[in-house]
């Protein structure tokens, strides 16, 4: 498995896309159900095989991330050869995860206690790989207002 499987709500939400999977080779509903009973190796593998395949769409179409801590900002642009960071410290005691802190960010964003620096990488090795890690690390996935925002400040 390449990356992990999806979660039961995640499942539950591509219940009709995995139908479809299953379809694809061949399997029905009731097909579908003796296997779960009687191979469930069968029914796991089917189930991580389908999990890759939402995780490397999933990924493949991800161009911003961010992850958001209580002094700490990271904002990631994964272009498809590397991966642009602006990271953002705040260095007087502010809760960046509350409404007015980020409010504050925004509105000061060249205050003095706001470091912001700024840097790019080629992938170390799979470009959708490195964007997992950083996911399971605890960003998510975003539109990129914010990495823009301050890509033009800096």
């Amino acid at each position: 498995m390449k990356y992990r499987q999806l979660t039961k709500e995640q499942f539950e939400s591509l219940h009709e896309e995995f139908a479809k999977f299953l379809a694809t080779q061949s399997i029905d509903a009731r097909e579908w159900t003796e296997i779960k009973e009687e191979k469930p190796m069968v029914a796991e593998e089917e189930l991580n095989i389908f999990s890759d395949l939402v995780w490397d769409d999933v990924l493949s179409k991800t161009k911003y991330i961010e992850h958001f801590s209580k002094t700490k900002v990271n904002l990631f642009k994964c272009d498809a050869t590397e991966i642009h960071r602006i990271a953002i410290q705040v260095t007087w005691d502010i809760d960046l995860l509350a409404q007015e802190g980020f409010e504050w960010l925004m509105q000061n964003p060249m205050d003095n206690s706001v470091e912001i620096f700024k840097g790019s990488k080629p992938y170390n090795d799979d470009r959708n790989l490195e964007i997992f890690d950083l996911i399971e690390k605890g960003s998510t996935i975003s539109k990129g207002e914010i990495f823009e925002y301050f890509s033009q400040l800096i």
